[in-house]
């Protein structure tokens, strides 16, 4: 079922722009160029349209003790969208994080679930250990965000929030990489609960430095990021999450 879960990603326009008979954009320089084959007169107007680019979706994931219970099947989604054909995204980057950071992105091409997992599980030393997320986001601002967050990156930030760091530094990591990202979209297991409530310092850095706040501690969790790529923002539940807060 999870391997069945599609995420589809619409193009971002570029900057850049190529020669249409159905654009909309006049190409003044292609018409002058045209015109001089022809003693300078113009014959016919030259015409473009923007071309069309992918994102990088980069999924930074969890895999301390308090998120034992979900990180695998965790895993298995990410594994599924780095190998789905036709997906759309120009490259799917995937990274674990508890105590330190590990990149497992070529870890997960491998097409077999199973041998992905164990080798990705081989790579990263720090499962089901302590938490320190705003080292582990520093490392990856530092080292990582200009190689994988250009082209309109999405992020997927997979953690229950629970840290054990500095939480100003939390706060400082957050904002540089939502800054870097075109959308980053926090995967919370703990918002299943009704009560749920942001008390924990963590969860409350990180919450407004955030565009969209999902569930994701089931299929259907997972199901539903399909909707959540395709919306501006998750407005309705972290307005009431920050009101909670006493956040503006």
């Amino acid at each position: 079922m999870i391997a069945r879960i599609a995420l589809p990603v619409k193009p971002l326009a570029s900057r850049r722009t190529a020669p249409s008979a159905r654009g909309r954009i006049a190409d003044w320089r292609g018409t002058m160029r045209k015109a001089m084959r022809s003693g300078g007169e113009i014959r016919a107007l030259s015409i473009q349209e923007r071309k069309t680019r992918w994102p990088n979706l980069v999924a930074l994931c969890d895999i301390s003790g308090s998120m034992s219970a979900y990180s695998r099947a965790v895993l298995h989604f990410l594994h599924a969208a780095s190998n789905a054909k036709g997906a759309g995204w120009a490259q799917v980057h995937s990274f674990t994080f508890g105590t330190r950071l590990t990149n497992i992105t070529r870890h997960l091409k491998q097409r077999d679930v199973d041998a992905a997992l164990a080798s990705a599980g081989a790579e990263a030393q720090d499962w089901e250990g302590g938490t320190r997320i705003g080292e582990c986001l520093h490392a990856f601002n530092r080292d990582w965000s200009r190689r994988v967050l250009g082209q309109g990156a999405v992020v997927l930030l997979i953690t229950d929030g629970l840290d054990r760091d500095d939480p100003d530094r939390l706060a400082a990591e957050m904002q540089r990489l939502q800054l870097s990202a075109r959308k980053v979209i926090w995967l919370n297991p703990l918002l299943r609960w009704d009560g749920f409530a942001p008390k924990a310092r963590g969860i409350r850095e990180i919450l407004p430095r955030v565009d969209s706040f999902r569930a994701g501690h089931n299929i259907a969790s997972l199901e539903a990021l399909a909707d959540a790529l395709a919306r501006p923002d998750d407005a309705g539940e972290k307005a009431r999450l920050m009101a909670m807060m006493g956040v503006e």
